[in-house]
Parts: C-alpha cells; structure tokens; sequence
C-alpha cells in the first residue's frame, strides 16, 4: 500500500530535523515490514513559517525522495493546512495518516493503524490514553473541551485530536464537505465507514512552543459548537421563554403588593431589571450572530487555503 503522512508545520524549524530523523527510520521498520512500499511520502505542509521551515522541507527532500512540501501563500490555520495536504495526498496514496510535527503523538502507533486499514477499515483514530505529559492546566482545558463539545451535542472522539489513518474512499468523501469553517475532529466522525482506535501515551514536545495558545483552543471549540450544533440558539430560546414567564409572575405578584399597599419604591427594582434582560438580549444578540457570520462566510465560497508550491 502506498501511505502518505501529512504533517501540518508553523514555524517549525526547532523540531523538524528530529521530526525528519524520526519519520525516516519509521518509514524504512514499515517498508521493512512490507507494510507501506517504496513510494510512500512523508508530505510536509507549509502553513506560511515565518522561519525557515519550508526551506529545511526542501532540503529534505533533495537528501531523501521520502520527504514531499507544499507551501501554502500564507498562514492559513492548522486546519486548513491538515486539509491542503490530505487533499493532495489522495491523489497519490491508498491512505494517508496526519499528525502534528512536535512528535507528542506516538509515532509507533502508526503500525497498528496501518494494520487495522488492512484489515479493512477505512478510519482509524488515534487516541491518548492518558495526558500525564500535560500540565494540569492544559489537561483540565483539554478535558474540559471535549466534555463542553459532548454537552452541545458535537460528535467528536474523546481524547482524539488529528491523528488518525484515512484511506483514499474516506479522503474523497472529505473533499464532498464544502464548509468554510472546518473542524476536521467533527467532520470525519460523521463520514461513517468502518473505523476503529489504536491508543498511545501522549509525549513531551520535543523542542519548540505550542502554536494552539488557549485563544486558539477557545475558538477552535467554538467553531466546532456553531459548525455542528444549534443547541446555544435552543438554550438562548429556552432561557428566552424562562425569563419571560418569571417575568409575567413578578409583575403578577408586584401587582397584588401594590393593591395591598405592601410593595412602594419599586424605580430601582425596574432599572436593574430593564439592565439584566439588555444584557440577555445583546448576548442572545451576540450568538445569533456568530451562526449569522457564519453563515456569510459561506455564501462566499472564498477558497480555504492556496498553494504557492508543491515538491512531490
């Protein structure tokens, strides 16, 4: 079988002479085994490195044919970039494995993905089994994200970022998603196909910094919420009826207060009670319009991402 290894890089030129030492010896055990054939690439995307990323990609592939780049215009998110390559990679592969270049995802596992696409699956994840290489901050957050995505109803895997195996029928059916706001851990669930999970320990990053800082996190989340669930619209239209009832309750009781004399002064329960449903409304407001900009972006149908050079 021919495999691809897509690897998304951002400023990456700390880490990617291990990533390359690393995916070399991994590739000749898998040839060795007779598991991938000569003409499986490692394919390196480019997403608009400031540093010298591309021009170490380039190297790399004039010192091995094993290594592939494609260099994006510019720096278009992580998930675009995953998606530039998979959609490159299906042209030349039988399945593709995407990972990320700071090696915290067990290269190992990717033997056992490879021998569960023979076995005929067409999608397998890659899940952590534990985050004890994690910070308590950044495995609270982590955790936390994929309980708040379950509350909203997004199907995503737990523990499972964007390392998977996805062979070239699940990769076709992908390019069918014409979404401008990609959340990839969201769209590959609901292709269907058999699938199944290989489980590893996550590692410490090798060198470098992280480039999903927890803004970037929040509003990979948020995307994932808006792009596959309208529960907020339905809490904000639940929450909307529940302050209207207690509302007509209130004015009922106020009413009975003041036929009795009991209730005087009431100017400043008004005023807080005018600000408190401002404030619902303009948050109700606020989410609405994030479904609504949504919205427009896609009407736009503006490409997710350009490539300005490809060595393959």
């Amino acid at each position: 079988m021919i495999l691809y290894t897509v690897i998304p890089c951002y400023n990456e030129e700390k880490v990617l002479p291990e990533t390359i030492r690393v995916m070399t010896k991994k590739y000749e055990s898998l040839m060795k085994k007779g598991l991938v054939s000569a003409e499986s690439r490692v394919l390196f995307v480019d997403d608009g490195s400031h540093d010298d990323t591309w021009e170490m990609i380039c190297d790399a592939h004039k010192e091995n044919p094993l290594f592939a780049g494609l260099k994006l215009s510019r720096n278009r998110g992580h998930q675009n970039a995953l998606l530039a390559g998979l959609m490159e990679a299906k042209e030349h592969c039988d399945a593709a494995i995407s990972v990320d270049a700071d090696l915290q995802d067990d290269i190992d596992a990717m033997d056992k993905m490879v021998e569960k696409y023979i076995e005929g699956c067409e999608i397998v994840y890659g899940v952590r089994n534990k985050r004890s290489s994690d910070k308590f901050m950044k495995r609270f957050t982590a955790e936390g994200y994929y309980k708040v995505m379950e509350f909203f109803g997004t199907h995503i895997i737990f523990n499972h970022a964007d390392y998977r195996l996805m062979s070239k029928k699940a990769l076709d059916a992908l390019a069918e998603f014409d979404e401008v706001n990609l959340f990839l851990r969201g769209m590959v669930p609901m292709l269907g196909f058999k699938s199944d999970k290989v489980y590893y320990e996550r590692r410490e990053r090798f060198a470098g910094e992280s480039k999903y800082s927890i803004a970037k996190m929040l509003d990979l989340a948020w995307n994932g919420i808006t792009s596959f669930s309208v529960k907020p619209v339905e809490m904000i239209l639940f929450g909307g009826v529940l302050i209207a009832g207690l509302s007509v309750l209130a004015m009922l009781i106020m009413a009975v207060l003041a036929i009795f004399g009991v209730l005087e002064g009431t100017a400043g329960w008004i005023i807080v009670s005018v600000f408190l449903c401002t404030g619902i409304n303009l948050i109700a407001l606020g989410i609405v319009g994030q479904y609504v900009c949504r919205a427009y972006l896609e009407t736009k149908h503006r490409p997710k991402y350009i490539v300005e050079e490809i060595i393959l």
